[in-house]
């Protein structure tokens, strides 16, 4: 692709870039190629003379995928480093473009292409983008489907019943009983000084005297004549 290193040329050819590498199927290097190129372009938009005028190059061969970015300055393009010798210093918001280049590739360059211009790549390696994936299961038919497991159902613990504590009454003290003792007679106390009272005579009951049979009445009958001597 031919155009001008301009910053809203930039993201069109960021997008030219990722369908082209959708089309090889080769997702996985989208994010790290379109970075790249982006900054090799930045570099031509901020110092390329005597115009910003580029070619940007794919080449996908044997597993690998070049993305290389000519223009027409000839001058070959200095890298940053920790010592800060470069034009970028410690807080620089740029001058860090090829940092980041080698950064996210696997290997990185640049060469002189002719008298009036220079070539500047970076490579990424396909070969986990295009491992053989696993062919996808085939699906059962009908008659083969497998019937769909029951659902689990979480039953809660069952805990155990918890001993029933029955109470016995307590038993009652036991009371031994002795022999049963004749109630003694009371004793009246008499007040001081008074004399003692004679003490009670038993009299035997006298037994019954039957009754006297009365003479018998013996009622004669007065004879209506008087008798008569004879």
């Amino acid at each position: 692709m031919e155009l001008q290193a301009l910053p809203s040329r930039i993201g069109q050819v960021r997008r030219i870039v990722s369908a082209q590498l959708r089309y090889w199927r080769l997702d996985p290097l989208i994010d790290r190629a379109a970075l790249g190129v982006t900054e090799l372009l930045s570099n031509v938009h901020r110092h390329a003379r005597p115009d910003k005028s580029c070619v940007v190059e794919l080449e996908f061969q044997s597993d690998r995928l070049t993305v290389s970015v000519r223009d027409r300055d000839p001058r070959l393009p200095v890298v940053t480093d920790s010592t800060g010798t470069s034009d970028a210093g410690p807080l620089a918001t740029c001058g860090r473009g090829l940092v980041m280049v080698a950064a996210v590739s696997e290997s990185w360059g640049c060469r002189p292409d002719g008298e009036d211009g220079k070539v500047v790549w970076f490579a990424l390696s396909a070969r986990a983008a295009t491992a053989p994936r696993p062919p996808a299961p085939k699906p059962l038919r009908a008659a083969e489907q497998r019937p769909e497991p029951a659902p689990l159902t979480v039953q809660p613990p069952v805990r155990a019943p918890e001993p029933v504590v029955v109470h016995a009454p307590a038993p009652e003290p036991s009371v031994a009983h002795g022999p049963a003792r004749s109630p003694e007679p009371a004793v009246a106390h008499a007040p001081a000084g008074a004399p003692a009272p004679e003490p009670a005579l038993a009299h035997a009951a006298a037994e019954p005297v039957a009754p006297e049979p009365a003479p018998p009445v013996v009622a004669a009958a007065a004879s209506a004549t008087s008798a008569v001597p004879g």
